[in-house]
């Protein structure tokens, strides 16, 4: 009995060292592995589709989920096919998994209509392949107002929306849509109610001053049921909330298309941004940012836009690589394909290619576990199949 007390105590006073020191302790390795075994590899198959856009698992049902741009599909760990979406025109981007509620979370844009939502996919009623996006019921959409209103937004006052073109000065801080989707906490904590980060598609354009910021919407999505409608694109909906819980800025220099991936790593309260490279000069134009998201957002000024403003303004993490000029930090790295924590320091970053299949060129894509090791240029190194728990 002693014993016993003797090393509650201990626990207790652990414990309590941790919460001093200002970080809350993680679950250990073996109990967030316990549930389900993950392989080094997840091959998510090989399709006439778009390429690999974003992943997500499922971890305690043993389910990865991939986003091909203009279809879902499902398949186990092994990576056998369970289920497919198909029926989608516009594009499905990045996915996350919400624990929460049990579906899986995507960007779906459609950017000639000027219509931009949030895929709501029901998991478990993905069961067979080749399900309809709008007559199966697998699927309900969220329309989001605030990327509406920055995506049509007539910047030079002409009184024409010059539409999806990127060459143009229309579009507030560039905006061309929505791509990286995550759960994680409000930005300023470590731990806390989960609520949807929304990542907005920049424009590539070297002739703009305004576009050199990654913006992020946050959301509650616990009271979204009201507003989720099945998808219908002959007649695009508008039902979605009225605003959000934060918009948020990060100065990164301009990317073509923004922020592919977005993933909230627990483990170590970091938030990833993957991007396809920039092209401006004055920036380094890296492919991996990080976002400290402990650091409370600060009120400052976002920097080139054409009228005085100020905003909520994210601090990059103080690591990789620094471009002095800029002030910005990054590394070289991947994940703009597919970016999954495993919240145990590992990753699961997705792989994309193209195959020739009887004369057709059709897409594959492939979840992959890396480590985070934070070195520079390239902050991952591949797990071994050996080294898998």
């Amino acid at each position: 009995m002693l014993m016993h007390l003797r090393g509650w105590l201990t626990t207790i006073v652990s414990l309590a060292v941790v919460t001093l020191a200002g970080t809350a302790p993680a679950a250990a390795p073996s109990e967030r592995t316990a549930r389900v075994q993950l392989p080094v590899t997840v091959n998510g198959g090989t399709w006439n589709s778009g390429h690999l856009q974003g992943m997500a698992l499922d971890r305690r049902k043993g389910f990865m989920y991939f986003s091909f741009t203009n279809m879902l599909v499902k398949t186990d760990l092994r990576g056998k096919p369970v289920g497919s979406v198909r029926g989608i025109s516009g594009h499905l981007g990045d996915l996350d998994f919400n624990a929460q509620d049990g579906r899986v979370y995507g960007s779906l844009e459609y950017s000639k209509a000027s219509a931009f939502y949030v895929a709501i996919f029901d998991g478990d009623r993905i069961t067979r392949m080749n399900m309809d996006a709008q007559t199966s019921g697998v699927l309900t959409t969220v329309h989001l107002g605030e990327v509406v209103r920055d995506f049509t937004a007539d910047m030079n006052g002409d009184g024409v929306f010059d539409g999806d073109i990127a060459k143009t000065p229309d579009h507030r801080y560039g905006n061309a849509g929505i791509d990286g989707v995550s759960f994680g906490p409000a930005f300023g904590t470590r731990f806390g109610r989960q609520k949807l980060t929304v990542a907005y598609g920049v424009y590539a354009n070297t002739t703009r001053k305004d576009n050199d910021h990654q913006i992020l919407l946050q959301y509650d999505v616990r009271d979204w049921k009201q507003y989720e409608r099945p998808l219908k694109e002959s007649r695009p909906h508008h039902s979605g909330p009225a605003a959000h819980e934060g918009k948020f800025f990060v100065y990164t220099g301009n990317t073509t298309y923004g922020v592919q991936n977005l993933e909230y790593d627990t483990y170590s309260g970091r938030w990833l941004m993957a991007v396809y490279k920039g092209t401006k000069p004055a920036f380094p134009n890296y492919a991996l940012f990080a976002v400290d998201g402990g650091k409370q957002p600060a009120w400052a000024p976002i920097r080139g836009q054409q009228r005085p403003e100020t905003g909520r303004v994210l601090t990059l993490l103080p690591k990789g690589l620094q471009h002095v000029p800029s002030g910005v930090r990054g590394w070289q790295g991947p994940g703009q394909f597919g970016l999954v924590s495993l919240d145990d320091g590992r990753y699961y970053i997705g792989r994309s290619a193209k195959v020739q299949d009887g004369g057709v060129v059709k897409q594959t894509g492939k979840a992959v576990q890396y480590r985070w090791t934070g070195r520079t240029p390239t902050p991952f190194t591949k797990v071994p199949a050996a080294a898998a728990p």
